[in-house]
């Protein structure tokens, strides 16, 4: 299997989505994040996500800041440990 077999198509930012990574876990569906555009912010996890999707700290995601408080957001996916991998791998996140 060649490194492009295993090459996914992964789900990408849209509009003013960024790729973030939990720093930690503040309790009450919150996590700190560290965005890849260098804002820290508190992000929220959404109600369609909180049984079905466990966030961990190092978690990479994707971010949805809000349009009226840009230090907070919401958490809009999170990605697989191997998908994750292969976004460092092809620079999108450090």
């Amino acid at each position: 299997m060649s490194d492009s077999d295993s090459r996914k198509d992964l789900r990408m930012p849209e509009g003013d989505e960024v790729f973030a990574v939990v720093t930690d876990m503040l309790g009450a569906n919150r996590v700190k994040v560290r965005c890849m555009d260098g804002e820290e912010r508190t992000a929220r996890i959404p109600g369609r996500m909180q049984k079905r999707i466990w966030i961990r700290e190092d978690d990479v995601v994707l971010v949805e800041p809000w349009d009226w408080q840009e230090e907070k957001g919401d958490i809009a996916w999170r990605y697989e440990k191997q998908d994750a991998d292969q976004l460092r791998r092809e620079g999108h996140i450090q």
